[in-house]
């Protein structure tokens, strides 16, 4: 178990980790497979813990967020910021694409490993038409991403049970208003069931993540041993791309975070670093909760109510990640068509990505790569080559996407937050005048000087009672 908790908390372990796990997949894929199933299995039990506590989280830190000073103020610039970051994600990654040009200069080799594996894919599968809401009977034929009762439940056991992200945040934010608007009085008990069960999932979240390295060495395995790297090498030029965009993006977080925290950049990376290992290693977006709560917080002394309310509402919904990776996705799958993009075109790829990321609230992993289709059924593209491309890609994607989005949602703490420099100095002036009213002045004496503070303060009682009776006789 000791060594478990040292490996998950080392960069270098965790590397050693999946080196380990790609030789396995080449000379020893059952014990990889074995590793990747145990690696399954805390997936499960984290997502088993996400929904619950992103539910928990909401209803504690919307709370906390309502008692402090201008809360209207700070949730509206909390969401504007949230939503601006994944603008800024999606149009960074559209520039990018446009720019960088990945998959333009393929060689005939890759173009035709490339078309091979898409006409395998078209070959196989039945036409699916794509539409972004459900319009009840009209898309029986189709596949429809979003429906009304997804957004606005009569049922919130059911989005519940289903994982509908947006239903569950709708009905979470409204309960959440009407409990933050009683008193503590009527909600001391209910209050202390949510702590009690906050802190319970926040216990099994981190003691799942002691089985960071068997994951990452399983998947590291999995993909070495499913993966041709034909593929790898063809879909190159779009890795090099998003893996660049990502730690640029990434940096720019974290120089903000360091500016509005008042301390260095390479102490602020220190204090994330359990957190950003957690979200590139582990695939999931809440499994790095408790780790960033405990950083923001109590390291980087951010306000706690904050932080608890947009830690887990953000790595549901701050989805840069997610925007920056279906802009590229979709630039790249243009290119490998001969498609040119126009500056309409681009514009609809920025649109298209935000509300792509936005949609995909709450999914992870392969279900995460059917939204690419959103972008790219309003460029013409065929859908079909996101699905058959990028899903062999995702194992490798998934962490720098998540990363990334984590990073968006500490900025956003750090932008709406007083923040460790605000707080601390407002905490000293209205302190410090107190602090030096009360300070208490301490004498320390030795026997010696106590025996000749004594014969002194005798000497000058005797000497004003003499010069009393002189005073008197004359």
């Amino acid at each position: 178990m000791k060594a478990l908790h040292t490996l998950s908390q080392s960069t270098l372990g965790l590397i050693v980790c999946i080196a380990v796990g790609a030789l396995c997949g080449v000379f020893a894929e059952p014990a990889g497979a074995a590793a990747y199933f145990v690696g399954q299995m805390y997936l499960a039990v984290v997502n088993m813990a996400a929904i619950p506590l992103l539910v928990v989280a909401t209803f504690f830190g919307l709370r906390q967020v309502i008692a402090l000073p201008r809360p209207r103020t700070r949730i509206g610039m909390m969401l504007l910021v949230a939503f601006g970051l994944v603008v800024l994600g999606s149009v960074a990654g559209t520039l990018i694409g446009v720019m960088a040009g990945p998959g333009q200069d393929l060689s005939a080799t890759a173009r035709a490993q490339l078309g091979r594996l898409v006409l395998q894919s078209a070959s196989s599968a039945e036409d699916v038409q794509v539409a972004l809401f459900d319009h009840g009977a009209a898309a029986a034929a189709g596949a429809s991403f979003v429906g009304v009762g997804d957004i606005f439940p009569d049922n919130f056991y059911r989005v519940l049970a289903q994982g509908h992200s947006l239903g569950i945040f709708t009905a979470t934010i409204l309960f959440g208003l009407a409990f933050a608007a009683l008193s503590r009085e009527q909600t001391g008990t209910l209050s202390s069931v949510f702590e009690g069960v906050y802190r319970a999932l926040e216990t099994i979240i981190a003691r799942a993540n002691l089985l960071l390295p068997v994951l990452a060495f399983g998947v590291a395995a999995h993909l070495v041993a499913n993966t041709e790297a034909a593929t790898l090498h063809a879909m190159s030029s779009f890795l090099v791309c998003f893996g660049l965009a990502s730690c640029a993006l990434g940096g720019l977080a974290l120089v903000t975070i360091a500016v509005r925290a008042g301390q260095p950049f390479m102490q602020v990376l220190s204090q994330l670093k359990a957190p950003l290992l957690v979200g590139l290693t582990s695939g999931s977006a809440t499994a790095p909760i408790p780790h960033t709560i405990e950083a923001l917080s109590q390291r980087l002394g951010f306000s706690r109510g904050v932080v608890e309310l947009v830690v887990p509402f953000g790595s549901v919904f701050v989805r840069a990640g997610a925007a920056l990776y279906y802009a590229l996705a979709a630039v790249f799958v243009a290119n490998l068509y001969n498609r040119p993009l126009g500056a309409g075109e681009i514009l609809i790829v920025c649109a298209a990505s935000v509300i792509a990321a936005l949609v995909s609230a709450g999914q992870g992993g392969v279900a995460s790569v059917g939204y690419m289709g959103i972008v790219l059924s309003m460029l013409n593209l065929p859908v079909e080559a996101a699905g058959v491309l990028f899903v062999t890609l995702d194992l490798i994607c998934e962490g720098p996407r998540n990363a990334l989005s984590l990073l968006s949602a500490c900025m956003v703490i750090a932008l709406v937050s007083a923040g460790l420099p605000s707080e601390r100095h407002a905490a000293v002036e209205a302190t410090g005048g107190v602090a030096r009213l009360d300070t208490t002045l301490r004498f320390t004496f030795t026997r010696g000087q106590l025996a000749l503070a004594t014969g002194c303060l005798m000497t000058v009682a005797s000497l004003i009672v003499l010069l009393g009776i002189g005073v008197g006789a004359r």
